[in-house]
């Protein structure tokens, strides 16, 4: 672990130093975007440079609704569902949890150009789910129910050949055909210790189950949930950067209740932030789900900075370096 300091303070009409209560804020490092979120939102912005707007997206591209907003400012047109693209040449942008089998089936039986920006890391779960099936096994899905992910997994299979498991309760009632031929894939952006705890409770009851050869749970919700555990037990609140909808920012929350931290929110703006129950906070934990852009973690500084003295300790666990390739039809060679 490492720690760098940074002193912030407001200058606009804030009080002069003195005047405002102390704050040190924690700032976890790993935060905000993953590798996979940077892709998914460089292939919006990439489809609208080489193909102008507008540029349709199915579903949001990421769970955030500043990032949603700032590329429909861009030419980016969110949809539900295929039936509000029209016919013509617009090309149609696949959100990064993934999507059922039959979305792309049903957009080239229109005709329609497609951009898939699936991160890689939800497309490994696909392909993983996608053998177990062809060697026979059912597919247990850990995950939640309906969320944009899970039904793009469950939709890679034929129906009836994968069962959703959101919880023990579920497990207990599990009576498979073939309980010994079974396999278990997980949703990538779930709390890691509850995972461990239902594929524990899986092993137990189905001795012979087939795992991934590698964790699905992704990398960043796994290393922006470590950070959290280091953080959360040394301050007095925590604030997540994130939007309500973003399954690992509500996982960071959690995972910060868990460990003990008396006061926790989830927060997409400053704007968002309950003043009063900050009132006697000495000292504060940030972070920042996959999807929320670091301006947002900034602007939260900022606005504590207006009522106290801030300090800012950057609390390291791990360096990223990973990233993704853009899809083929978007690279500089191709797309020229």
């Amino acid at each position: 672990m490492s720690a760098d300091n940074t002193n912030l303070s407001a200058s606009d009409g804030a009080p002069a130093t003195g005047a405002k209560p102390p704050l040190e804020i924690l700032l976890a490092a790993p935060r905000g975007f993953c590798a996979g979120v940077v892709r998914a939102i460089d292939v919006v912005e990439r489809a609208l440079a080489i193909y102008g707007p507008p540029v349709y997206v199915r579903h949001e591209i990421v769970h955030n609704k500043y990032v949603v907003e700032s590329l429909k400012r861009k030419g980016a047109v969110f949809v539900r569902e295929l039936d509000e693209v029209p016919d013509g040449g617009a090309p149609v942008i696949f959100s990064a949890h993934g999507v059922a089998k039959t979305v792309p089936a049903n957009a080239d039986s229109r005709g329609l150009t497609t951009i898939d920006a699936t991160c890689p890391l939800v497309t490994k779960v696909h392909r993983e789910a996608e053998i177990h099936h062809k060697r026979g096994r059912h597919v247990l899905l850990v995950g939640h129910s309906g969320h944009p992910e899970v039904v793009g997994t469950m939709g890679q299979l034929p129906k009836g050949s994968i069962t959703l498991v959101e919880d023990l309760d579920q497990i207990a009632a599990l009576t498979p055909e073939n309980p010994n031929n079974l396999a278990w894939v997980t949703q990538t952006t779930l709390s890691v210790d509850d995972t461990r705890h239902i594929v524990e409770a899986l092993k137990a009851k189905f001795p012979n189950i087939t795992g991934p050869h590698k964790d699905d749970i992704c990398y960043a919700t796994t290393n922006r949930q470590e950070a959290v555990k280091q953080i959360a037990p040394l301050v007095d609140a925590l604030i997540v950067v994130g939007s309500s909808n973003s399954s690992n920012s509500q996982r960071l929350r959690e995972v910060a209740e868990r460990v003990g931290c008396p006061i926790t929110r989830l927060v997409l703006r400053a704007e968002e932030i309950d003043w009063p129950a900050f009132a006697n906070v000495r000292k504060l934990g940030l972070t920042a789900g996959a999807s929320a852009p670091e301006v947002l973690v900034e602007e939260i500084i900022d606005a504590f900075a207006a009522r106290y003295e801030v300090t800012v300790d950057t609390v390291s666990t791990v360096v990223e370096d990973m990233s993704f390739p853009l899809p083929r039809e978007l690279r500089s060679e191709a797309a020229e």
